[in-house]
């Protein structure tokens, strides 16, 4: 596992950041930061490594490679321009074979273009092999501006073993028109998602109409048009076939989750399933209670949604209150993806970070794990802190910021709240309500640096 801790002091610089490598099999410890001679930079003040990262295998040599955010990093003068860097995996684990790769923005760069000041050139990350079994990198650039358009954002797409770079924004034509149009302060970039067959965008600033910070979703193929990859379509709350209506500061597509998709009777895996974070959907009266929407895509660029889920849904655990922000982060498996996708195998975990139970645990979070195919309520259930997430519930722990995925467990992070509940957590997809942590990864134990200041705020 790569547990981060983008807030950790290294070298005597705050919030500077670094990555715990936790191998299985009781086989150590890494720790990377750029205090290491192999690791590109230096540590300095706010860099926040470690703040996204993704893991495939870049050179399809067998062994899984590391790729680390670090957005707020001061490239020459310019602050918080932001790279990325690719650790490549070997036999002997991570950090031991190849050197490290870097990717930033410059003319002479790998990524092209130029630097600018709030970039976040990896603010957001994805990657995997497509079902052509050709590798990817997604890296997002959510503060790059377009003209003098600020902040409007875009991504860079790295395809095959060459790492052939591609940069997409919302004014980009080479392979078709993108969904929506650049814009002051949307944010394309900020979220992403990928199975083979798809990858979305998440435009969380996106406005529709005079609608500020509505949110929208553009979803692409793998497949490449000149060096591009192909646009298939756009999601937003003003399209007559979505639920809802868009409202100021819903941030559609603040998360997302996606999984390859199989229905009965199909023979191959070409569709898949998108959730989509809305943390600021306002619930009739309840302001920011939050909901998320799932989609499932086609090949060809259709789509249908399939669900709207809430936690005043039919038989969903808990109610919704203002301020519980649920869908501000989301995690989703699909255990068996050469096979049909059912209830059983396809599920999705919801962060629900403002949830309380009392004055006295005010924003203590949660994570309601549900079923993506199929009605939300039939197997969801619920865990937090005190009830399944470490023996003390606090406030302002935030539970449900950190969400990761495996097939056979899904991983909580609890970078906040008491240090003695600060670990992450371990569960299994069909854990009972409450249920208790198969898993704990914890600073001091283990071997893990005794450490930190935010240990599990990213886990991949």
């Amino acid at each position: 596992m790569a547990i981060a801790d983008p807030e950790a002091t290294v070298n005597g610089a705050a919030r500077a950041g670094e990555v715990q490598i936790v191998y299985g099999g009781g086989k150590g410890v890494l720790t990377l930061s750029q205090a290491l001679d192999t690791i590109p930079g230096a540590p300095e003040a706010g860099d926040q490594y470690g703040y996204s990262m993704a893991v495939y295998d870049a050179d399809l040599d067998g062994c899984s490679d590391l790729v680390v955010g670090d957005p707020f990093e001061d490239m020459g003068t310019v602050p918080d321009a932001g790279n990325v860097h690719l650790i490549y995996g070997s036999t002997s684990g991570l950090n031991a074979g190849k050197a490290a790769a870097e990717f930033y923005q410059g003319s002479t760069a790998a990524l092209g273009g130029g630097q600018e000041t709030d970039d976040w050139v990896g603010y957001a990350l994805a990657a995997g092999k497509s079902s052509a079994g050709v590798p990817f990198l997604i890296i997002g650039v959510p503060g790059e501006s377009i003209g003098d358009l600020e902040d409007a954002g875009g991504f860079h797409y790295l395809s095959g073993t060459a790492m052939t770079m591609a940069f997409v924004h919302q004014n980009t034509t080479t392979a078709g028109d993108v969904s929506g149009a650049a814009e002051q302060d949307d944010r394309f970039g900020s979220t992403l998602a990928a199975t083979p067959t798809h990858f979305a965008v998440g435009t969380p600033g996106e406005a529709l109409g005079t609608v500020a910070f509505a949110g929208g979703v553009g979803f692409f193929s793998h497949a490449l048009t000149s060096g591009s990859p192909k646009p298939l379509g756009g999601l937003g709350q003003d399209q007559d076939v979505i639920s809802g209506a868009e409202e100021v500061g819903d941030q559609f597509g603040a998360a997302l989750a996606m999984v390859p998709y199989r229905a009965s009777g199909a023979t191959s895996t070409t569709e898949s399933l998108l959730a989509v974070g809305v943390p600021g959907e306002d619930l009739s009266t309840t302001v920011d209670a939050g909901a998320v929407q799932v989609f499932k895509l086609a090949a060809n660029g259709t789509f249908t949604e399939t669900a709207w889920i809430d936690q005043n849904t039919a038989d969903v655990d808990q109610e919704s209150e203002a301020g519980d922000f649920f869908g501000k982060r989301l995690a989703a498996v699909n255990s068996s993806p050469n096979a049909t996708s059912t209830a059983t195998t396809t599920r999705l975990a919801i962060g629900v970070p403002g949830e309380e139970s009392s004055e006295e645990h005010a924003e203590k979070g949660g994570v309601q794990i549900v079923p993506l195919v199929g009605a939300p309520g039939a197997s969801d259930t619920w865990i937090d802190p005190g009830y399944g997430v470490g023996p003390t519930p606090a406030p302002r722990m935030f539970t449900g910021i950190s969400l990761a995925a495996t097939p056979s467990l899904l991983y909580v992070g609890a970078p906040y709240g008491p240090a003695e509940t600060r670990a992450v957590y371990g569960f299994p997809w069909n854990v009972a309500s409450g249920g208790a942590a198969t898993q704990t990864i914890k600073p001091g134990e283990g071997g893990v640096p005794a450490t930190g200041v935010a240990f599990g705020a990213t886990v991949r």
